[in-house]
């Protein structure tokens, strides 16, 4: 995001509270790298909010989900009148981020706008930072509410990625968090990158299932769920009664192929929860399929697979199993969802329009 800005000529700075980062930062600029192009872009980093100086317009959060109340609520005095959050993680976090600033009376609702990133990056080593897939934002407010700002964050955000505006923005971030409970969950445990494991038919399936529960809680949230990137349909993806009950049938070749297309186009993706794991940190499973297992229980029903997946993650954050592809057989045994021929437990339906 920085090094995007900055190419640009925006006056952005950095704050990064680890220090290796920084310091290869501060001494060969921000490496940017996607395919074959690599380029270098200059721009300030600090490792403190008390080393910022004057007001920002813009506070882009873009760190790992754990980290940004507090990234919200420390930059907060840094915020110029009128200017806004923008929280950019997976999850639901805009929502713990209005929460954290209006119990410390730092900023409202009003303060903090969102935006779904489409695209995937990592960094291999400190200070390079690898773009590993196309894609752009969408941008809006949890609330629905229209609000000027978006145009000009779109116009900000331009260098880096097209942007475009949800009146539903609570859909779609409901959306990109069923998706991100598949494929950046299995991809964690399997330790691939997205291609190797959706080419695993096992895996396809699993990721069917983690959907079909997460669309099931944002039916019972009465959320209405959008379109991922115009095309990727939630509601159509998630198993039918009878697709859960039956390993083959024309719909599940269609949402299967659907699933082999996605790993093909997003073949380098790869997890930021792997990458926090690799790097000693807890990976914020919690904030994922985490969120979905706490609302199903709200709502008194179970989400098993999203359940295990997080129990699995924790593991191996613990230290107590590593990240293979034997991890998706392990939660296809745990949850039975390779043998057993008995319909599953019943979950509500979206109600009727």
């Amino acid at each position: 995001m920085v090094g995007g800005l900055a190419e640009s000529g925006a006056e952005v700075v950095g704050l990064s509270s680890n220090t290796t980062i920084a310091e290869a930062v501060a001494a060969e600029g921000y490496r940017l790298r996607f395919r074959d192009d690599d380029a270098v872009s200059r721009a300030p980093i600090v490792t403190s909010v008390h080393e910022l100086e004057g007001a920002f317009d813009w506070i882009l959060l873009a760190t790992p989900p754990d980290a940004v109340v507090e990234a919200a609520t420390t930059t907060a005095p840094a915020l110029a009148e009128g200017g806004a959050f923008v929280v950019m993680q997976n999850g639901l976090c805009e929502d713990r981020v209005v929460k954290a600033l209006a119990e410390q009376g730092l900023a409202g609702a009003d303060e903090v706008l969102g935006a779904i990133v489409g695209f995937g990056a990592s960094m291999p080593e400190p200070g390079l930072f690898e773009r590993t897939s196309e894609g752009g934002f969408t941008l809006g407010r949890m609330d629905g509410a229209d609000d000027p700002r978006l145009d000009r964050l779109a116009e900000l955000l331009a260098p880096v990625g097209e942007s475009e505006r949800a009146a539903n923005f609570a859909g779609a971030r409901w959306s990109k968090l069923a998706i991100n409970c598949a494929i950046s969950t299995l991809g964690t445990l399997a330790g691939e990158r997205l291609g190797r494991v959706l080419r695993v038919k096992l895996a396809r399936r699993l990721a069917l299932e983690i959907m079909t529960e997460a669309v099931a809680v944002a039916a019972a949230e009465e959320v209405a769920l959008e379109k991922v990137s115009g095309t990727l349909d939630l509601d159509w993806i998630a198993l039918t009664d009878d697709e859960r009950r039956h390993r083959g049938s024309v719909g599940l070749v269609a949402k299967h192929t659907l699933l082999l297309a996605v790993g093909a186009r997003y073949r380098n993706l790869r997890s930021s929860m792997l990458a926090a794991l690799e790097r000693g940190r807890t990976p914020p499973v919690d904030f994922i399929n985490g969120e979905i297992v706490l609302r199903s229980d709200h709502h008194g029903f179970d989400t098993p697979v999203n359940r295990v997946a997080t129990e699995l993650v924790h593991e191996l954050a613990a230290g107590t199993r590593n990240p293979t592809m034997a991890n998706i057989d392990e939660l296809a045994r745990r949850t039975d969802r390779r043998y057993s021929t008995q319909p599953p437990a019943r979950m509500p339906h979206p109600p009727a329009s």
